[in-house]
């Protein structure tokens, strides 16, 4: 049981390291915000469609309720990465990554009122301790300043991401993570389609390699084992653990986009850390 629940746990690492990709790879990509999103989608669909066909993935679905489900989860989870995407254009990773993971304390708060679980307020403890290291890392990080537009839209982001991942929890007791993203993805990038008419697309083919790299190592693995970690956690504890994803972000961001972390960095990450240390080994007690 103990093993079991350590290969989980460095799963969800793994998931978490490589959806952490999408700050650098969304500051990147000279697109519009929908244009980005329509691209990985169809590119993540491509890749997922293949996985699921080697794998032979079963791609039912049982019910009408069940395709409702998921089409509800897709427009949350497209509206999550617009305004997500735009607040990396209109600030820098670390404000966009950091206002976007307010939703481990978000999802803590509001999960009980979708799914029946027990609250727990230690969520609350470690929600705040969360906040807390966001606030330390974000850099000038006062509401009065030019980022204000910046976390306003990662904060909606991180609302909408966290009513996301509780609807497609209630799936995931009948469907595969690669069923679920394969789906929510198809569906985002019908919807998103007439974005290619109405957007600026004319650099479109400079960014190919980007996008690949979006919509394959963030969307089509990055975010598929994450929605797979539902089965062996709960959503407020798979939240709170993959809040390390900003400090991942802001690594990658220093490697590749000359982004340099302050000493606030250090400090409000150690505190991210501890948080993800305190929740492992909590969730490690209530699985043996």
């Amino acid at each position: 049981m103990k093993n079991q629940h350590t290969k989980n746990l460095i799963f969800l690492f793994i998931a978490t390291l490589f959806g952490s990709t999408s700050g650098p790879l969304g500051k990147f990509i000279d697109l519009p915000p929908p244009v980005i999103i329509w691209c990985r989608c169809i590119l993540g669909g491509i890749f997922l469609y293949a996985f699921c066909y080697f794998k032979k993935v079963n791609l039912k679905i049982y019910s009408k309720r069940d395709f409702l489900t998921i089409l509800v989860s897709a427009l949350f989870f497209g509206a999550h990465w617009i305004t997500y995407f735009y607040a990396l254009k209109l600030s820098n990773v670390a404000i966009g990554m950091l206002s976007l993971f307010t939703y481990p304390m978000i999802t803590a708060l509001i999960e009980p009122l979708f799914i029946k679980v027990k609250f727990d307020p230690m969520y609350i403890i470690l929600s705040l301790m969360v906040l807390v290291g966001l606030y330390i890392l974000a850099p000038e990080f006062n509401l009065e300043n030019s980022h204000v537009g910046a976390i306003l839209f990662g904060v909606l982001s991180a609302l909408l991401y966290s009513i996301r991942n509780i609807i497609s929890k209630k799936l995931t007791s009948n469907y595969s993570g690669s069923t679920i993203m394969l789906y929510q993805i198809s569906i985002l990038s019908v919807l998103l389609l007439p974005s290619l008419f109405f957007m600026d697309i004319s650099n479109i083919t400079n960014q190919i390699p980007s996008l690949v790299m979006l919509g394959l190592l963030t969307t089509a693995i990055g975010h598929t084992m994450i929605v797979s970690s539902f089965k062996h956690f709960s959503v407020s504890t798979a939240s709170i653990i993959t809040s390390i994803t900003p400090i991942f972000g802001i690594i990658l961001a220093f490697m590749f986009l000359n982004e340099t972390p302050t000493l606030n960095t250090f400090i409000g990450g150690s505190l991210i850390l501890a948080t993800v240390v305190i929740e492992s080994i909590r969730s490690q007690k209530n699985n043996s």
